[in-house]
């Protein structure tokens, strides 16, 4: 799966950004059959898992995160999103894309770099 992350960029504390997601040939599975999620990774930081959703759109949220963040699928057109609101600066980071199969096989996106000035 090429999955193909966008929306990144800089902006403002308070302010809001929409990732997005596409994954335009699957070769896992179906896009409906994929479990998403996003992750991101600060600099000096591990990796660290935001909000996956699964394949009947339920979501979960990393606690930093929740009541600001909101991750929804729109399978028709193969895509994820993350809408972004009330950024901090500690929110700054690379963000990635996730797709797992029912089998297990994984598939990661290129990062998109979001960046929240203080």
């Amino acid at each position: 799966v090429q999955l193909q992350a966008s929306g990144g960029g800089l902006v403002q504390a308070g302010g809001s950004l929409r990732l997005a997601c596409v994954a335009p040939r699957s070769i896992l599975s179906t896009f409906n059959a994929l479990e998403m999620a996003w992750h991101r990774r600060a600099p000096g930081k591990e990796r660290e898992l935001v909000a996956p959703i699964t394949t009947d759109r339920r979501a979960m949220y990393a606690d930093s995160v929740k009541g600001r963040f909101t991750i929804s699928r729109d399978n028709g057109k193969k895509t994820v999103y993350l809408s972004m609101n009330n950024l901090e600066p500690e929110d700054t980071a690379v963000y990635y894309c996730h797709a797992r199969s029912g089998s297990g096989a994984q598939s990661w996106g290129q990062g998109t770099l979001v960046t929240v000035s203080s």
